[in-house]
């Protein structure tokens, strides 16, 4: 089984892609990389400073037949790519946030009802997109986690990759599990 991780230039892409390696095959791959090209059971659509530097990131989310996970701006990205609404927030650097799980999906599967996290608020999901639904929220933010109706699509704002987020290694391995089914 192999996740790729696609590279959008935020600090914490190199983080995703360590936090995922010792559990399964995967690369950090531009995020300029064809469609066509990728060969994947399941993508992590990093975080970065913009949207306007994530590549091709539409195009594997509409594209793509796999699992993929949306991780900050990935999030925000995945909202866009599907006719939801992004804009700044109230809340811009990173900082604990603390997190209201509303519904437990295949992705939050075992995790409780509130944990902290660590998160950027610069930009947030306001709107969602159609198909999707909230997961999470937060007293800053209403839409924290969403996911795809349908389809394996979920996307989170917070980062589960870095220490400082509680149960953020039960997520990504959630994920993982999502990819292997």
């Amino acid at each position: 089984m192999r996740i790729l991780v696609i590279n959008n230039y935020g600090q914490f892409n190199h983080l995703i892609h360590r936090a995922i390696r010792d559990k399964v095959e995967t690369n950090l791959i531009s995020n300029q990389t064809s469609p066509e090209t990728i060969e994947a059971d399941g993508l992590i659509l990093g975080g970065g400073p913009s949207l306007d530097k994530t590549g091709r990131c539409a195009d594997y989310l509409k594209e793509l037949d796999v699992p993929i996970l949306g991780i900050c701006l990935g999030l925000q990205l995945m909202a866009i790519a599907f006719k939801g609404k992004v804009a700044s927030g109230t809340i811009g650097g990173y900082a604990e946030v603390e997190i209201e799980v509303l519904k437990e999906n295949d992705i939050l599967k075992g995790l409780p009802r509130t944990f902290k996290t660590w998160a950027s608020h610069a930009d947030q999901v306001l709107e969602l997109p159609h198909e999707f639904e909230t997961l999470a929220h937060s007293r800053v933010c209403e839409i924290e986690a969403m996911c795809h109706f349908r389809r394996p699509l979920y996307g989170v704002q917070w980062h589960p990759e870095v220490v400082q987020t509680e149960y953020g290694q039960e997520l990504l391995k959630n994920f993982i599990k999502i990819c292997h089914e």
